[in-house]
């Protein structure tokens, strides 16, 4: 395992998040406009009779996986997640662990939007400061228990992506950073890349299982 079982809870909250249904009104600036704009189109897929056959969940996940990339900017978060140990990496090594870090989160956590119950997730402000901005939200479950949840973006363009997801005050990026800097110290940055690429194996071979 790359990360720890608290490190996956956390980061599996970020895909997860996406497929709440979202309590009216909030409170909104631009970049909560932005992301609940997205967590809507997440809303559609996973209410759309068709896709929610059985047979379709390929079709369903590949769907969600889609609009994840237009919500995130995986670049911004495995930058972040390898911390200091980015600036040694060539060119070449950056595309291949933003590729491997992206193909991961989504691989390990899409899959959670069948766990999809009707929780809610309400939206209560956002800060802005110059390209950077965090969007406060909080979960609230069917047992009316409130969890934090903040999305820390970025401006590219004219759009505001997310690159790390707070729940209950534990950063994703934060978790993944110290999981990455542990292996790289007491190992090698190849070995982390060696281990990324096995998890990927392993998180090809469950999905085909659960297909078959």
């Amino acid at each position: 395992m790359i990360v720890s079982r608290r490190s996956l809870g956390l980061a599996g909250a970020v895909l997860l998040v996406l497929s709440l249904a979202i309590a009216r009104p909030a409170v909104a600036g631009e970049p909560t406009d932005q992301l609940r704009a997205q967590i809507d189109r997440v809303l559609k897929v996973l209410d759309d009779p068709e896709l929610k056959k059985e047979s379709q969940g390929r079709e369903r996940r590949a769907a969600v996986r889609k609009i994840a990339e237009d919500i995130f900017d995986f670049g911004e978060t495995a930058k972040r997640s390898l911390g200091r140990h980015w600036a040694a990496r060539t060119p070449a090594e950056r595309e291949e662990f933003v590729r491997l870090f992206a193909d991961l989160l989504e691989r390990s956590y899409i899959s959670r939007i069948e766990f999809y119950g009707g929780e809610k997730i309400q939206f209560t402000g956002d800060t802005i400061e110059g390209d950077l901005a965090t969007v406060r939200s909080k979960l609230v479950t069917k047992q009316a228990t409130e969890i934090p949840i903040e999305y820390r973006t970025l401006l590219k363009g004219d759009r505001w992506l997310v690159y790390d997801v707070v729940v209950e005050g534990i950063s994703m990026v934060s978790s993944y950073r110290t999981q990455f800097n542990k292996i790289i110290q007491t190992s090698s940055y190849e070995e982390l890349v060696n281990k990324m690429k096995s998890k990927q194996e392993e998180l090809d071979a469950d999905l085909e299982s659960k297909r078959s």
